[in-house]
This record gives structure tokens, sequence and C-alpha cells, in this order.
């Protein structure tokens, strides 16, 4: 579960945030903060993984207030001032929103500020770690667990991400996914594949075989693919 707080002086903006965050189980909001003073008593007690971080309000600005901060959590700031953005850039926030915004470029911020921070899986071991985010597909929005990839592939401008169950072609491109998957799980083999290294069953000549499918091993990938057991 992703917590969350929102820091911003217009209901309506508190309302935005709370309705697309309602469409995502795996977050949960913890606070809802008219002013940067109030989230700054608020964070001084408590703690959480993602902030929706407004910038123009009254007393204390939101950058200004971010300042403050010694570890701050997940930053999307929200915001109709585009010129901001460039400093927001340099206090590592996770993304920039500029109001109004869609479902889908917020669900974009989400996947962005919370797609790389992992949490453990329930196993016997501290090598793998395991992480949600949502994929647009058939006009729906799927929520994705990594340990549930089998492997992915570049389709064009698209990706296919295959599973036990089916295939998702995703409209983000096999870069978007190389990014956001964790390292430790996944391995890019091929210009055009990226697989899960727990799903792998064997590896013959210049192929990989998980389950029925055979992905290829591209020439300038062997020796990584060949760490895997030297």
């Amino acid at each position: 579960m992703i917590t969350y707080i929102i820091v911003d002086d217009e209901p309506l903006a508190h309302e935005l945030i709370e309705e697309f965050c309602g469409m995502l189980p795996h977050l949960e909001r913890k606070k809802n903060c008219d002013n940067a003073l109030e989230a700054m008593q608020f964070l001084s007690t408590n703690t959480v993984d993602l902030m929706f971080l407004d910038l123009n309000m009254p007393k204390l600005t939101g950058f200004e207030f971010l300042k403050t901060l010694s570890n701050p959590p997940k930053v999307i700031v929200t915001t109709a001032y585009q010129e901001f953005a460039l400093e927001g850039y340099e206090l590592n926030i996770s993304d920039y929103l500029l109001k109004p915004f869609s479902f889908e470029r917020f669900i974009k911020a989400i996947n962005k500020a919370v797609g790389s921070k992992s949490q453990p899986t329930h196993t016997n071991t501290d090598t793998k770690e395991n992480l949600r985010f949502y994929v647009k597909g058939d006009k729906k929005y799927h929520q994705i667990n990594t340990q549930d990839i089998l492997y992915i592939e570049a389709y064009g401008n698209y990706t296919k991400l295959f599973f036990e169950k089916g295939m998702i072609l995703s409209h983000e491109g096999i870069s978007h996914y190389e990014t956001i998957l964790p390292t430790i799980n996944f391995l890019r083999v091929h210009k055009s594949f990226v697989v899960a290294l727990d799903k792998i069953d064997q590896i013959e000549g210049n192929k990989i075989i998980i389950s029925d499918h055979k992905i290829p091993i591209g020439q300038t990938y062997r020796n990584l693919v060949s760490k895997l057991y030297k």
C-alpha cells in the first residue's frame, strides 16, 4: 500500500486528486493539508510514501516547504504554473502535473513516482523485488504485479507484456519498462525483449525458454546472458 498526502490550498484540487487516487486501490490517503505549515506539522510526526504538492500557497510556497524537509517523500507537483518546472526537477521531484491534468497523465505520474519504489515479496529470499503499476491496454487500466510478468516484447512504438494467462498491449515503449522494472529481477536480452530472470526455464544456444515461449538472445547481449550461468 502506498500512502499519500495532498498539500494544496484549492478544495477542487483536493477533490480531483482524491477521485483519481480512489480509482487506484494501492493508494491510501493519510492527510489533506490546506497549506505547507499544516503539512510540515503532520510530517514532523508521520511518514508517507508520496506527496501531491501545490506551489502557489500563502505564507510558504511549495518549493520553500520542500526545502525544509530533510527526508521528503516522493513528490508529484500539481500546479498551474509551468515556469517553475526546472526548479522542481532540481529538487528531485518525481513528476510535474500541470493543472488541469487528465487521469491518463495522472497514472503516468504515479507510475513514475512509485513504480521505482520496490516492496519486498513474501519469499524466502532477499534477492527479489516486487512492485505494482498500472498499464493502459484495451481502453482499460490494468494493475500489474511484476512477479506475474514472464517477459516483455517491443512492438513498434508499443510493448507486449506476457503473462501465464495472456498478454497486454501497452502504449508505452519497451525503454519505459526497462526503466521502471527492478533490474535485480529483469534483464534485457535483445533489443526487443526483456525477460523475468526467475521465469527462465532453459537457455539453449541463442534462445531463452520461458514456458512455451522462445525468446531470442541478441548478439550484443550474449555476454550479459552468459553471466547468469558462468
